[in-house]
């Protein structure tokens, strides 16, 4: 409840109502792109003037590392589940959504441990970048395998008529025309070379050089300004979400129930590994974070390009309709509950 009663909070509670009785109230696309590369320059800051005090320790390592292995292994889980229920391209699209992380999730999960002074480290903004490539990379190794062999079932009979003979299906295929294969280097030097990606890079870079003085200089920017920026944000994510909850209506019940209970079992995932490793509490309640966010940003856009064949309505909708406001609500106080719990 206390998390509920934060502003920032219920100004996404009230822009969730606000796009449900379909107000005209919206923000400015070039203020949302404002806003939202503005909490990264802000995170990567903070990060940055944290890891210039920690430096790049074992601990750092070990998180960073975990990280890594749970960007691997919640998209190889999700669409190896998902498989059964959709076809191979909407399940590797969904995995990859939940596969990769939200930004706005973390940032919001930070402010929350901040609430609630709970320390965690710096190099966890670090960790949230190296979350976001792997499962794009998967799904796309995934969709060039689907490709194959819908090509390798193509049988041409004598009248030259092509007859599909696979699972994957005669649309599906369509769809993929004249896209064989995606360079998986190609979608690595874009999800590098990411505007946003560089700028928290960039942000951390600088907060690791300037220290202390930096810090000092950029309080009122970076710090004062962030829970406001935050709220503002937060207000616009919650006319989206409310807008994307149509486009889930009519899907199968099992998509809507992943939506819901993956991001729990991700994050009952991160805390094995966080318990492992003996992360501290604040660390393992991101980690757990990262792990049951779902992507609404950069997943969507590089797929609608490197994978037509899946249905953006499904993996957008559900990660900005269910996954997200549920994190946004409930997951956060949950997963730092839990940790808490968990490891003290």
């Amino acid at each position: 409840m206390q998390n509920i009663l934060d502003p920032a909070i219920l100004f996404f509670v009230f822009g969730v109502l606000a796009g449900a009785v379909r107000s005209n109230l919206e923000i400015p696309p070039a203020i949302s792109r404002f806003l939202s590369l503005y909490l990264l320059m802000a995170l990567g800051l903070k990060g940055g003037f944290a890891l210039s005090h920690s430096g790049l320790t074992a601990h750092v390592g070990l998180s960073l590392g975990a990280a890594v292995t749970l960007a691997i292994a919640v998209p190889l889980i999700g669409y190896t589940i998902l498989r059964r229920f959709v076809s191979g391209f909407d399940a590797a699209a969904v995995a990859a959504t939940y596969g990769s992380v939200s930004a706005v999730t973390f940032v919001t999960a930070v402010q929350y441990l901040e609430n609630q002074q709970v320390a965690y480290g710096g190099h966890m903004a670090a960790a949230m970048a190296l979350m976001e490539s792997p499962a794009i990379i998967m799904a796309i190794v995934f969709a060039n395998s689907l490709r194959q062999q819908a090509s390798a079932n193509m049988a041409v009979p004598a009248g030259g008529a092509a007859v599909m003979a696979g699972p994957v299906g005669t649309a599906a295929l369509a769809a993929g025309a004249g896209k064989p294969g995606v360079s998986v280097g190609k979608i690595l030097h874009e999800s590098f070379t990411d505007g946003a990606q560089l700028l928290l890079l960039g942000a951390m870079v600088v907060g690791i050089v300037t220290g202390d003085a930096g810090k000092a200089a950029m309080q009122p920017f970076s710090g004062d300004l962030f829970k406001g920026m935050l709220a503002f944000f937060l207000l616009d994510m919650g006319l989206m979400a409310a807008r994307n909850l149509m486009q889930i209506r009519g899907k199968s019940p099992v998509l809507v129930a992943y939506a819901v209970l993956g991001p729990l079992l991700h994050a009952m995932l991160a805390l094995t590994l966080a318990v492992l490793l003996h992360l501290p509490t604040g660390d393992a309640a991101l980690l757990m974070v990262l792990a049951a966010s779902a992507s609404y940003i950069a997943v969507p856009a590089v797929l609608r390009y490197a994978m037509p064949e899946a249905t953006p309505s499904l993996y957008f909708g559900l990660s900005l309709g269910v996954t997200f406001p549920l994190n946004i609500l409930f997951g956060i106080p949950l997963y730092v509950g839990v940790a808490r719990a968990v490891l003290g």
